[in-house]
């Protein structure tokens, strides 16, 4: 083979650059994901939701509308609507998910969409989230709801002016979204301000009673649910409604001086051994009644011992305190221990689904990374539609992460990963004889085994939430 490194002649060497009259793209992964929404049926639900934003004829369909949209998040090359006029010029792009390159959107048309959302209209999201969730439920069939309740701070500290945007725990300024998850999936949002706590005013209240109501009508009436939250959500209100909906929690508390003075006088004969791989707690079971409580509460005080292997000295060992209503005879015992959960009820089993908050904690890592937490507009209704819809992408590229790329990419991967490994490829759409072909190169169809990805994403599970 002629070496090229020292030459500046030879039929490897590029001699002049061109243009090409062809349709290519650098984002052929996305006619697998477009391929896919339009198999599961979504478009059907978009239009029934959201169908009567369209005034005239003469604009696009609400599916072709959301169907950019979408395919923008999963891209992820900009987080800037002005890439949309980008995108409008490019007839490869526009090939590759299935669009005219005369209907694509310019950033004005998506600015003139956001615009139109208000509140009745923006709480559709919420419906469209839980009938997602409801899908997936009914597609995995799980013995036992595990949810996770948490918020999730947008950061926004370097905006100049934006309706909601307030000071957070965390010290910076922006949004601070009440989410609900169900493993990889957000299932519920309440899109907030960024001063709003975690308990503020009923709104988790209200979240988790209706998400309740669904499950058990359009899955199971009596499938055992149980939440997991960190010490913001503590409060005896909050409790009690979970004890009514016959539901089981699992709540971080606080340590309170009575709760430190009475751990320091257990005897070392008291305290049990927790142990998850290289890791190992110590733990002291107590039943707990704060001043404004009405009843006692099952309470586990726990502290690691052993990190990895490693040993803890006392003075680092970070402490806590679980409160639960696990194993306290209610409904929710006899449900997991006809499930075959009974587990769950033991102290080594309320402290490893507490510690499963690590996992919840991950999906708003993996949406941040999917998405952005700087949105773009000065009114707070059209940042929370931007925000559900993102969260709606995220959702649906979850499924098709599972649906469709299973083998190909590990599930808990990153978006970026993704993105790398399966829609930054190169593809040319050639038009012949009445069909259009997607054509990838021969390393890419062996690599990613493009023919099975092509097939999955013809034939996933139909959305059907009912």
């Amino acid at each position: 083979m002629d070496h090229t490194t020292g030459k500046t002649k030879g039929k490897y060497i590029i001699d002049e650059v061109g243009v090409t009259s062809e349709a290519l793209t650098g984002r052929g992964g996305l006619s697998l994901f477009v391929r896919y929404l339009r198999n599961i049926g979504i478009y059907a639900q978009l239009q029934g939701l959201f169908g009567s934003m369209r005034r005239s004829k003469k604009g696009l369909p609400i599916g072709e509308v959301f169907k950019q949209l979408l395919c923008f998040f999963v891209d992820g090359t900009s987080r800037h609507l002005v890439y949309f006029d980008s995108l409008k010029r490019d007839e490869g792009y526009a090939s590759a998910i299935e669009s005219a390159p005369d209907g694509m959107l310019s950033s004005h048309g998506v600015k003139r969409f956001f615009r139109a959302f208000w509140w009745p209209r923006i709480y559709l999201f919420r419906h469209l989230l839980q009938r997602l969730f409801l899908w997936r439920l009914r597609l995995k069939r799980p013995s036992v709801v595990v949810l996770g309740l948490d918020t999730m701070v947008m950061d926004n500290d370097e905006a100049l002016q934006r309706q909601g945007v307030r000071p957070t725990y965390k010290r910076v300024k922006g949004f601070q979204p009440l989410q609900m998850s169900w493993g990889r999936f957000v299932i519920d949002a309440v899109f907030r301000a960024g001063d709003k706590h975690c308990n503020h005013s009923d709104t988790a209240e209200k979240m988790v009673r209706h998400v309740v109501k669904r499950i058990r009508k359009h899955y199971r009436a009596d499938v055992p649910i149980v939440i997991r939250m960190d010490s913001g959500f503590f409060d005896q209100k909050l409790f009690e409604v979970f004890e009514q909906l016959g539901i089981g929690y699992v709540c971080g508390g606080k340590l309170y001086e009575d709760i430190k003075g009475y751990i320091s006088r257990v005897d070392g004969s008291s305290w049990g051994r927790y142990e998850s791989g290289a890791d190992v707690w110590q733990y002291v079971e107590m039943g707990d009644r704060r001043g404004s409580w009405s009843r006692f509460r099952r309470a586990i005080f726990c502290r690691p011992v052993c990190e990895g292997g490693q040993m803890l000295l006392s003075f680092v060992r970070p402490e806590a305190i679980i409160y639960t209503n696990l194993g306290m005879g209610q409904s929710i015992d006899g449900g997991l221990l006809d499930c075959g959960r009974g587990w769950m009820i033991t102290p080594g089993g309320v402290i490893g689904l507490y510690h499963g908050r690590g996992s919840d904690e991950l999906v708003h890592r993996a949406l941040k990374d999917f998405g952005f937490e700087q949105l773009p507009f000065k009114r707070f209704s059209q940042n929370a539609a931007l925000y559900y819809t993102m969260l709606v992408a995220f959702f649906l590229y979850e499924a098709f992460k599972e649906d469709v790329c299973k083998g190909v990419v590990d599930l808990g991967a990153y978006a970026s990963t993704v993105r790398r490994r399966v829609i930054d490829i190169a593809a040319k759409i050639v038009r012949h004889g009445g069909k259009v072909t997607l054509k990838v190169t021969r390393a890419t169809w062996k690599a990613l085994g493009f023919a099975q990805l092509w097939q999955r994403s013809g034939a996933p599970p139909r959305f059907a939430w009912r």
